[in-house]
């Protein structure tokens, strides 16, 4: 594995500072059903790393004490976590939104066959990853048979109520491109999808969102390997739009790993990116003691990532 920190550290982006904090974006490990070709958190069958019940139990207790509105579970496949459903069930108690990051295929996991109905029971905005609406680009980035297992896993939510009018569960998908490219128009591509997944498979969603590649991690790696690292920066640098740095997730969110360690993104975490704002490496149970607004973000060169092109963040394009 090619580390990709130190061809990212010296940058030119522009500095940016934290406004109010909405959303506390939380990895419960790297375990996952799933081995993504795109992962930039190197997740897989085989990783231990998993968050446990006390640590839940401090971002729960910072949670409740902070302005945030928000729970964004992640992994890995958060669902794997042991303690996913008490930490889902205990936030909703509090009236917390809650979003899953679902790759859909967890849902057939053994000892998950109950897991849609439990989503769905908690009222949790699952955000699921599909990056393509074409089986053999499914497959071929995610793994044989995935494809189909996912086009299941969406036949199931809907039939649970997701994503169907005056329900009040939300269903979105996910795009990433294939490789070192920029995704294509959000708004068009989602009009692409829900007409092809509706037509093919009777298959309804609410949102899609485009994401781009991150250049770190697996991803990162392969292009380092494949010799077009630079060549993917530069598309980044070139394609940058400084319209898109309002709305850098960064600027309302703070992301929590599996040990309780807080970044100011999920994509800082993974580099070990740590806040500038703290002058030592930060834990979730020291965070109250911690004013994030107004303060700097750690930025390094993969931040072009979320303002290139449409933009990029957790929760798709940022320019219309």
């Amino acid at each position: 594995m090619h580390a990709t920190l130190p061809l990212l550290i010296e940058t030119d982006f522009p500095a940016i500072k934290r406004h109010r904090l909405e959303t506390l974006q939380v990895n419960l490990g790297y375990l996952c059903n799933q081995q993504c070709l795109h992962c930039h958190v190197n997740a897989g069958p085989n990783r231990k790393e998993l968050m446990d019940q006390v640590t839940m139990k401090s971002v729960l207790d910072y949670l409740h004490q902070s302005t945030a509105t928000t729970l964004d579970l992640t992994g890995g496949a958060p669902e794997l976590n042991p303690h996913f459903r008490e930490m889902v069930c205990q936030a909703r108690k509090m009236g917390y939104k809650v979003i899953d990051r679902c790759n859909l295929t967890v849902l057939f996991e053994p000892g998950q066959e109950d897991l849609a109905v439990f989503l769905a029971e908690n009222q949790v905005e699952i955000t699921a990853s599909l990056p393509c609406y074409l089986e053999e680009n499914v497959d071929s980035q995610r793994g044989k048979g995935v494809f189909s297992s996912s086009i299941a896993a969406l036949k199931l939510l809907n039939d649970l109520g997701y994503a169907q009018p005056e329900s009040g569960l939300i269903l979105n998908l996910v795009f990433n491109p294939q490789g070192a490219s920029l995704p294509p128009s959000q708004g068009e591509l989602e009009n692409n999808y829900k007409q092809l997944l509706k037509n093919n498979y009777g298959i309804e969603f609410n949102n899609l969102f485009t994401i781009t590649n991150m250049p770190i991690k697996r991803f990162g790696s392969t292009l380092v390997s494949k010799g077009t690292f630079d060549e993917y920066m530069d598309l980044l640098k070139q394609n940058s739009s400084e319209e898109n740095l309002a709305g850098v997730m960064c600027k309302s969110l703070v992301s929590i790993d599996w040990q309780g360690y807080v970044y100011d993104c999920d994509f800082n975490q993974m580099l070990e990116l740590e806040m500038l704002s703290a002058k030592q490496k930060l834990h979730i149970s020291d965070l109250a003691r911690q004013e994030l607004d107004g303060k700097a973000i750690a930025i390094a060169d993969h931040c072009y990532a979320c303002t290139a092109g449409q933009g990029s963040s957790c929760g798709g394009a940022l320019a219309p």
